[in-house]
């Protein structure tokens, strides 16, 4: 949600500042900006809008945390999505980096996107199954041009963590443990190489202009992840959300088979995807559980985490 909050002018520090770094990019020098604050999110995020200028930018306050986690290296975390951004932003469209300033509460600021979210898509269905092709597509260069070691460790650590987040009565918790154990000794999680990940490949974080896609917030990508992560957090995103608001979370299987095929380069990548996808898709269904630990849905979600568990053969 975007609130109007404030207008800044001419000596407001950093209203002018942004002018500065702005360059050739606005005309008009003096021009009013407009600020519009967003919510939720875990920093401060606003959207400052130069009047008469068609010319918007988004600026990322690390120095604000919103959200449960506030003791964080602010520096670190804004210079890390900042030169994310600058090495993906040769592979696939994104909001392009602007500039960083530890002295403004360690804000980042990138161009503005407009346009509709894949969410957007999602509520209507009209054109979903094509921006579904785009994502894949772009999830693929991202992926391709990004390889490195793999991380096998951190990947099942950061499973564990989501659970320690949900507070499992003991007997949960432990099948849980059970069931990732197999897929820990199983070949189907280990990989050759592994890649940056998105990480929070979620439908809200994909903005299509004109058609084209451009991922949002690079704040929590990974090096080294496993490329089915992402994946698995889309097609989670998609059956939870169908769940909730079309009458089963089964009528967003054609859409993620579809996503699948498309991200896949051949019937034996789609293969080994489809087969691997269920303990990423277990991991995404857990993190959105952790949103509806007072409603009776999150008893769906964990269910449905297990049985992707369980799918391991």
């Amino acid at each position: 949600m975007k609130t109007y909050v404030n207008t800044l002018y001419p000596g407001d520090y950093f209203r002018d500042w942004l002018v500065w770094i702005l360059g050739d990019r606005i005309r008009n020098k003096n021009c009013a900006v407009d600020v519009f604050k967003y919510s939720p999110s875990s920093h401060t995020v606003c959207r400052y809008k130069f009047r008469d200028e068609h010319y918007s930018v988004i600026a990322k306050f690390f120095g604000e945390p919103c959200g449960k986690m506030k003791r964080y290296n602010a520096y670190e975390a804004m210079t890390n999505e900042f030169n994310n951004l600058k090495r993906v932003e040769q592979f696939i469209n994104v909001a392009r980096p602007i500039a960083i300033n530890s002295d403004m509460n360690y804000v980042l600021v990138t161009e503005y996107i407009s346009g509709k979210s894949l969410f957007t898509y999602m509520e209507s269905e009209k054109h979903l199954y094509d921006r579904l092709t785009s994502v894949a597509h772009m999830l693929r260069r991202l992926h391709d041009n990004t390889e490195g070691y793999y991380n096998k460790e951190r990947e099942f650590a950061n499973f564990h963590h989501v659970l320690d987040q949900l507070r499992l009565d003991h007997s949960t918790r432990q099948r849980f443990n059970e069931l990732l154990g197999k897929w820990w000794h199983s070949s189907l999680i280990d990989r050759y190489s592994g890649c940056m990940v998105h990480r929070d490949a979620t439908p809200c974080n994909y903005i299509f202009r004109h058609g084209v896609p451009y991922a949002l917030d690079f704040e929590s990508s990974w090096e080294n992840g496993n490329a089915v992560r992402d994946l698995g957090i889309m097609c989670s995103e998609l059956k939870n959300y169908f769940e909730l608001n079309k009458g089963s979370g089964n009528n967003a299987e054609p859409y993620i088979g579809h996503f699948l095929w498309h991200y896949s380069r051949n019937e034996e990548d789609f293969h080994y995807v489809t087969r691997t996808l269920p303990f990423f898709m277990s991991l995404g269904l857990l993190r959105s559980a952790r949103l509806h630990r007072r409603y009776p849905h999150y008893n769906y979600l964990l269910k449905e985490a297990l049985e992707c568990l369980k799918a391991l053969k």
